[in-house]
This record gives structure tokens, sequence and C-alpha cells, in this order.
């Protein structure tokens, strides 16, 4: 019984090792993350002056009435799609 054990760890054991060292033999695949210099994640387009200060003036305004969750994020959507004219 502990003769098969031994024997079957081993076996395991040159299994997992043998797909490992397969694995590294292998180049990443093109466009991966390991291969640009670029991070993985995309970002947003840079907001303008304008669009930073209708931001602001939304935030200001959902602070005032303490909104907080998906009321402030609400509020902050429409107060945007308005110019920052909400109140």
């Amino acid at each position: 019984m502990l003769r098969s054990s031994v024997v079957a760890a081993a076996l395991l054991v040159l299994t997992l090792a043998a797909g490992v060292a397969q694995a590294g033999d292998q180049p990443p695949a093109s466009g991966s993350p390991a291969t640009t210099n670029q991070p993985a994640t995309t970002t947003a387009p840079a907001m303008s002056a304008s669009e930073k200060a209708i931001a602001k003036s939304c935030t200001d305004q959902a602070n005032a009435k303490g909104l907080h969750g998906k009321a402030r994020k609400k509020f902050r959507s429409a107060c945007k799609k308005a110019g920052g004219k909400m109140q």
C-alpha cells in the first residue's frame, strides 16, 4: 500500500512538472499584455475643462442634497446630461 502511494505521488509530480515545462516553452500570444508596453486596461478619454466643471457642479449639488449610492449616481447622470443645471 505504501509503495503504490509513493509511485502515485511521483507520477503526479512528474505530470505537473511536465505541464509547467511545456507551458514555459510557448511564446506569449501576440497582443497579450506581456508583449505590449501599454497597460491592459483601457482608459476613458480625457474630459475637457467644461466637462470637468459640469461634473464638479453636479458633485457639489449631490453633496448638498446628501445623496449616496444609487440615488447619487442617478442624480449626477441626469445633472451631467442637463449641463450641470439641476438644483
